[in-house]
């Protein structure tokens, strides 16, 4: 079977596999991901690693602290629980970052723990940003961090795959943080919601490290669980420059360098070159499957900005200069573009020149040994005699923590990657993401601007093909001891698309702590349609629309179901967030578009719910439904998500595998 990049490198941190087994887009899996990384949330994790019974790390060596959202805040409180994850993590024998070491995505990279062709973990949603030098980095919830420190593994489903396609190269003065800029305002329909995304192309080859890692890290705002560019020379020379930089700098700071050897533990010449010997074995197979391509000429692109207060709304910087769009802060902060190449390039525009009367810009390097190196360089001195406010390596105004909030009716414009309203300060204040070179030109000028280059305004060249898969091929399911080959049940059908989690299970309800399973029960689907649970039998399935349980993180959006007899939940797709809440909570929810779009040709839209009176069988072991005398394919159900539904739930399994 072929394969692509995302599928090969999960191939390698898969476990329990049957001999000869490949895995593929949907499969249901356990993963033991190379390293795993929290940083404040830390505090968080630890007392669900406790609840569970554990009391070691399973393998030391795979966990990484680091300190560095709320690192301005000086409070006894802060400071104290910064002191219990820093004695919990060296109890533990964990890779310790303290406050001021830099942003953990930075640290991930800069130390080597993202690794090209390897899968790392974060409770952070920006370790996409581990994608930029070719390593899968995508984000857990807590609780799969409390089960990997544990046990060394969790559970995932792989998502679907869109391979994009850089084409041509940047005209000079674009960068990174334009491209990826381009890509979400210009395919902002939800084009790579939950999906994984490949670069590649002879476009991608012009990139450096640095606009790869920006480009990869804001995926995340496009929607994607993580965004990762093939292996290549790129990479491999980065890395030997990375080696020859630590080598010279030696490893103090280096925690993990257990063996005194004074070799970087994973950043050396020996590793490097066997990945160079190795590194094609990632390229995806000729034929591999993608579910959807998109194509973007990077020559089409000019400097463009997002916002206010949204990634799917995007200006050319042509437009907004000439509307003289007034600024009252500026930023050069977060994982997004705060290394080396984004400082030099703000000293650039601001040699000899000083920021804008009314202006405050304030800038942070991704982490101190970025910040030192600008200094060498004489990058950050520049920056500051311009004006510019400093501020220590790490999170800060990105995530409105700290000094240099947006106050009412401020305008910001800042080089971080995420302007959602109210983020980083007031939400009366408005937002706009640009490069590092459009925001330090914005400073100096007062307003909206680009000392470089502009071109007349003109249509980013860009298309998206959706496709399908025709193989028949069946592979049959292992079904372990405990689950069943196969259930039968009812057709309850609702078929509105991305029903949300309060048509589910109403908001009102779900803060009031004594309320049991039986209440839960009767108030499900009260939003959505009231007559729901009188229609319902206890051993019904239910099929939805596509992307089913979307909105907010409620778990009893799933349980509630569940508790109402609910054998499993059918949907086209599901919202990721959803579809963990359900499988933590040992309830079984399966992909099958074909079976809804039947659905809906059956039945129409008329009704809110449609109970069918007719049986269906879900078989498992094949993989597919009978329904009205037809057959449909299902989402293999692994035996990850068996083992879940056996046992009830991640931390039920989490207490059967501790070691």
């Amino acid at each position: 079977m072929p394969q692509n990049l995302i599928e090969k490198i999960v191939q390698k941190h898969t476990v329990n596999l049957e001999e000869g087994q490949l895995v593929r887009s949907g499969d249901y899996i356990l993963i033991m991901p190379a390293y795993v990384m929290t940083h404040d949330n830390t505090g968080a994790v630890i007392p669900k690693f406790k609840s569970i019974g554990a009391d070691k790390i399973a393998n030391p060596r795979q966990v990484i602290h680091t300190l560095d959202h709320d690192i301005q805040n000086k409070s006894e409180k802060n400071l104290e629980k910064y002191r219990k994850i820093e004695e919990f993590s060296k109890a533990m024998g964990c890779d310790f970052y303290p406050a001021g070491r830099g942003i953990g995505h930075q640290i991930m990279i800069e130390e080597g723990y993202a690794w090209p062709g390897t899968m790392c973990v974060a409770s952070d949603s920006h370790s996409n940003m581990y994608g930029g030098i070719g390593c899968l980095g995508t984000p857990i919830v807590r609780t799969d961090a409390a089960a990997i420190w544990a046990t060394g593994r969790t559970w995932w489903q792989i998502p679907s795959v869109v391979k994009v396609t850089l084409k041509g190269k940047l005209k000079k003065g674009v960068v990174g943080k334009d491209v990826i800029i381009s890509l979400c305002g210009k395919f902002n329909n939800d084009e790579v919601l939950n999906h994984v995304i490949e670069f590649t192309g002879e476009g991608a080859a012009s990139l450096s490290v640095d606009q790869r890692l920006s480009i990869a890290n804001m995926t995340t705002e496009w929607g994607a669980l993580a965004g990762v560019f093939h292996i290549d020379e790129i990479t491999i020379d980065w890395l030997r420059k990375r080696a020859k930089y630590i080598q010279k700098r030696g490893l103090a700071g280096v925690p993990s360098d257990v063996d005194g050897n004074g070799v970087h533990p994973r950043i050396n010449f020996d590793r490097i070159n066997k990945l160079e010997e190795n590194y094609k074995d990632f390229m995806p197979d000729a034929d591999a499957f993608y579910a959807k391509e998109i194509t973007i000429d990077l020559g089409s692109i000019t400097p463009h900005v997002s916002g206010p207060n949204s990634v799917k709304v995007m200006s050319s910087v042509a437009e907004l200069k000439n509307k003289q769009l007034k600024i009252d802060k500026a930023y050069l902060v977060s994982c997004v573009n705060s290394r080396l190449e984004d400082i030099k390039e703000t000293a650039d525009i601001l040699k000899n020149k000083k920021i804008a009367d009314g202006v405050k810009f304030y800038v942070a390097a991704a982490s101190s040994e970025v910040q030192s190196e600008a200094e060498k360089f004489g990058y950050w001195q520049t920056i500051l005699e311009a004006g510019a406010i400093p501020l220590p390596p790490g999170c800060g105004p990105c995530i409105g923590l700290g000094t240099g909030l947006l106050e009412d009716g401020e305008v910001g414009i800042s080089a971080t990657n995420r302007n959602f309203k109210g983020r980083m300060g007031s939400p009366n204040a408005k937002a706009y993401l640009a490069s590092p070179a459009v925001v330090a030109s914005s400073a100096i000028s007062g307003f909206v601007d680009f000392f470089g280059n502009i071109d007349s305004e003109s249509e980013i060249i860009g298309n998206v093909i959706q496709n399908k898969k025709t193989s028949k091929e069946k592979i049959a399911v292992k079904i372990i001891e405990g689950f069943p080959k196969s259930i039968e049940g009812n057709i309850v059908f609702c078929h509105q698309n991305n029903l949300n989690t309060d048509g589910i299970y109403p908001g009102k309800y779900t803060y009031i702590d004594d309320f049991k399973p039986e209440d839960q029960a009767k108030v499900v689907m009260e939003n959505y349609d009231p007559e729901f649970t009188k229609l319902v039998n206890d051993g019904d399935i239910l099929v939805g629309g596509y992307t089913f349980g979307t909105g907010s993180s409620r778990e009893q959006a799933a349980t509630a179901l569940k508790f109402r007899g609910i054998r499993c939940v059918i949907a086209g797709s599901f919202s990721q967030t959803y579809a963990r809440n359900a499988l933590n909570n040992g309830f079984l929810v399966i992909e099958s578009p074909a079976l809804v779009d039947y659905l809906i040709d059956k039945y129409g839209r008329d009704k809110l719910t449609v109970y069918s009176k007719l049986k269906s069988v879900i078989d498992f072991k094949n993989s597919e439904i009978e329904f009205d005398g037809k057959q449909f394919p299902i989402s293999p159900i692994g035996t990850a998500a068996q083992e879940l539904i056996v046992v009830g739930g991640l931390e039920n399994w989490v207490k059967q595998n501790i070691t």
